[in-house]
């Protein structure tokens, strides 16, 4: 038990400082944009950048580590190389520097998460399985990577450089490396059981998952719901600044709200999900999702208010480490869950992380900044929409249910 809670905090510190990392480009957007004159296009190039490589490597680099048994190797790795690219991210002296830079920063960031949740799916007891999964994908990079991240990066860009921001953020990724080399340990090889609702196959191959329902669900979900996000981190800060006319500080703020939100609700959601079921859970938090982009439009009166409907809305985002690694874990084998979530993430990524904001850039050059924000609404309805079709797999969940249908009998 000791074990398991150290694994779940420092895998998720360290996962909240890659997202440190990767969502220091959008919040000093503003001031790199005014720097070196970019489009809205080649804001959205930026933001797919990096989820185009960050989908390759998690879909390769979760499959690799599940064939070889190799964790820990991964993350350190990982660790180090993503901080690195910081640096470089600070050195860019224009757009092609910057796109490349991101491009790297995506393809050693990529294999992390599915190599973590991977650990906790071995570790975890069965019962707090969604909890644990949730609060490390969620409470750290939503606390350190969204709402730390802006209230100690743009006071620096404003007071000194984005450059110089840039590289302030890739210092805890370092220091998270060590603390992995010392207390992480290589998962024990033992028997793996069958996760609820999974057939007795010995080897499962992609087509073999997606010839499950909830997988081919998760990957749709994984599509629309990590454009969602990936929309509000890349437009917001500039739809505040440059359409609602909010001030550097202004904006920080509303934008470190993402991130106390999703901390927030990275034990709420997860935490509700293992009572009252995946399914009623993920539909009703995407649709929650609506709220950001129609509080960013449409809400004119208190800034206060506006945060407000900006935090429960962001509560959406507590969904997605139930979608891209826990309900997997409990649909096909547990041995495979790295490997699982390598696919969901991978193509989630690529079709909604790379063509999300490439589209909405484009779309924003032609129509406004409000586009990218209606297309970010959108993403929330389909979302819950296709978590309505979900096959239920929460145990505590199937269990009431089972019982149920006993007294009934």
């Amino acid at each position: 038990m000791r074990y398991e809670q150290r694994l779940i905090w420092l895998l998720g510190i360290t996962f909240g400082f890659l997202f440190f990392d990767r969502n220091a480009a959008s919040f000093l957007m503003p001031f790199i944009t005014g720097d070196l004159g970019f489009t809205n296009q080649q804001v959205g190039l930026i933001a797919s950048a990096l989820s185009f490589t960050w989908a390759l490597s998690a879909f390769l680099g979760g499959a690799l580590s599940d064939h070889t048994g190799r964790r820990k190797v991964v993350l350190l790795t990982s660790a180090i190389a993503f901080s690195l690219c910081s640096f470089l991210s600070g050195l860019a002296g224009s757009f092609v520097a910057l796109f490349a830079a991101r491009l790297l920063m995506g393809l050693v960031e990529g294999p992390f998460m599915p190599v973590c949740q991977s650990l906790l799916a071995s570790e975890s007891d069965h019962a707090k399985r969604g909890h644990n999964m949730g609060v490390m994908q969620n409470f750290g990079s939503n606390f350190l990577g969204s709402f730390v991240a802006p209230l100690v990066l743009i006071p620096i860009a404003v007071h000194s450089s984005w450059r110089t921001a840039f590289f302030v953020a890739g210092v805890p990724g370092l220091i998270m490396a060590v603390l992995i080399a010392r207390y992480v340990h290589e998962p024990e090889k033992k028997p793996e059981p069958q996760a609820d609702g999974a057939g007795a196959t010995a080897a499962v191959s992609y087509l073999a998952m997606l010839r499950y329902r909830n997988m081919i669900l998760c990957v749709a979900m994984s599509i629309f719901m990590v454009a969602w996000m990936v929309l509000g981190w890349a437009f917001l800060p500039l739809f505040y600044v440059k359409v609602r006319q909010l001030s550097a500080g202004e904006m920080s703020v509303l934008m470190s709200l993402l991130g106390l939100s999703a901390a927030f609700f990275s034990f709420v959601v997860p935490g509700l999900s293992d009572r009252l079921g995946r399914r009623p859970v993920v539909a009703g938090c995407s649709l929650l999702g609506l709220l950001v982009p129609l509080a960013a439009l449409y809400w004119h009166g208190s800034l206060y208010v506006l945060g407000a409907l900006i935090f429960i809305g962001w509560a959406a985002s507590g969904v997605l480490p139930l979608f891209m690694g826990t309900i997997p874990s409990e649909t096909i084998p547990a041995r495979y869950v790295a490997t699982s979530m390598g696919l969901t993430v991978g193509i989630g990524e690529v079709l909604g992380g790379v063509s999300g904001p490439a589209l909405a850039g484009t779309a924003a050059d032609h129509y406004g900044l409000t586009a990218p924000l209606f297309i970010q609404a959108g993403c929330a309805i389909v979302g819950a929409l296709l978590a309505l079709a979900l096959k239920e797999t929460a145990p505590r969940r199937l269990t009431a249910l089972a019982a149920r249908s006993q007294l009934a009998a």
